[in-house]
């Protein structure tokens, strides 16, 4: 694996557009609008690549018959440098990569399989977990019936500002997703609760280009159950509507809350796929 340089990254552009699936958080790497960084096969030709977000989302696509290639991403994954440091989560296209990581990985990858039947150890310790990714797709009828049913609230809702982007706790947070407060509110959009003077949730943009925006919500865990997602996402869905960008979601289906809380907003899953968590 070849660490691209910045001025190389428009190598994937055309890879990219072969993806099915939703893959903003890949775009906004690989067209600079957010530090993170791309892999390939090659300076020179690159067949394929492995784009790494800076949150520890990834996205490997290309020629994935490339055997050597394949043999390098896999020390990667078992770490065998000791140059990651946290878990990654990988999407492959196409799913072609599947079968050749589940012959490169061996035992180390624990399938969804093995976990649906409970076929092995307890105690067993693997480099990789198979999950699932959901991509959703918006119904507006289904989002107006909503609206409906939840007109009555009794807080503020208020887009979300350089002091709220410092000041939310969690994983899924505007800073984890942006180079600075500065870029957010410049180029991305929130919306915020506070309850009893604290900041309790947010729904933002992890991804934004033209037409799209992918949503990403957080809520402080005391305060879950409240209604405040589900509000707040809807006033960027609200967003949205008026300012002509179709509404993305994307969670790992394991995330029941996620799962659910989309379908009530008027997304309906529509496609599954491999979702690779690599422990390290």
């Amino acid at each position: 694996m070849k660490l691209l340089n910045k001025d190389q990254y428009f190598e994937a552009i055309l890879p990219l557009k072969e993806v099915s699936f939703n893959h903003l958080f890949a775009s906004a790497v690989v067209e600079q609008k957010i530090e993170g960084m791309v892999f390939a096969d090659s300076f020179s030709s690159p067949t394929c690549f492995y784009i790494l977000h800076p949150y520890g989302m990834s996205l490997l696509i290309g020629n994935w018959a490339n055997e050597e290639f394949i043999k390098q991403l896999t020390d990667y994954i078992f770490n065998i440098d000791k140059t990651r440091n946290r878990t990654e989560w990988m999407q492959v296209s196409p799913e072609s990569w599947s079968t050749q990581l589940s012959k490169f990985l061996g035992n180390q990858l624990l399938t969804k399989k093995q976990k649906e039947e409970k076929d092995y150890s307890e105690t067993l310790i693997v480099q990789v977990e198979e999950q699932t990714r959901v991509n959703f797709r918006f119904d507006i009828n289904k989002y107006y019936e909503f609206r409906a049913k939840h007109t009555d609230r009794r807080f503020e809702i208020f887009r979300t500002g350089e002091e709220d982007f410092q000041e939310m706790p969690g994983t899924v947070v505007p800073k984890f997703f942006w180079r600075n407060a500065s870029q957010f509110v410049n180029e991305g959009v929130g919306f915020s609760i506070r309850f009893k003077g604290e900041l309790a949730c947010t729904a933002f943009s992890v991804a934004i280009n033209d037409h799209q925006l992918e949503l990403g919500i957080e809520s402080v865990p005391r305060f879950r159950g409240m209604g405040f997602a589900m509000h707040s996402c809807s006033a960027l869905i609200e967003y949205c509507l008026k300012n002509s960008f179709e509404p993305i979601w994307a969670c790992r289906y394991e995330n029941t809350g996620s799962y659910l809380l989309a379908q009530k907003l008027g997304f309906r899953p529509v496609s599954f796929h491999p979702f690779y968590k690599m422990n390290y």
